[in-house]
């Protein structure tokens, strides 16, 4: 299955806007997920060399980033998707509800 543009887009602005306090509170390791394949959706392939030494954050998300090297743009958007359904349907509350019916709808 392939996720479209669209859904995608959809499944970014949703991540964006997730407020800190509210019921879906995605992990550091599901941050980490959906920052790989985010950039490997819309950069492709690492164009950008390791960051150095005392940026620790910048090289977990440039490692991460480098981990899914050779997926495609389309694997990349459909695993983002997969993933934030995964997290809304586990959280099971009205705002995820909503939030699955944006993504399915768009």
């Amino acid at each position: 299955m392939s996720v479209s543009e669209a859904k995608f887009d959809k499944a970014v602005k949703i991540i964006q806007g997730l407020p800190k306090d509210g019921p879906v509170k995605p992990t550091q390791e599901d941050q980490l997920y959906f920052y790989k394949y985010y950039k490997q959706a819309t950069a492709g392939d690492v164009n950008t060399s390791r960051p150095g030494m005392l940026d620790f954050t910048g090289k977990f998300k440039w490692d991460a980033w480098k981990s899914v090297e050779g997926v495609s743009k389309e694997e990349a958007r459909t695993k983002y998707v997969e993933k934030l359904l995964e997290i809304l349907r586990a959280s099971d509350d009205e705002e995820s509800k909503k939030y699955i019916a944006e993504i399915e709808a768009a």
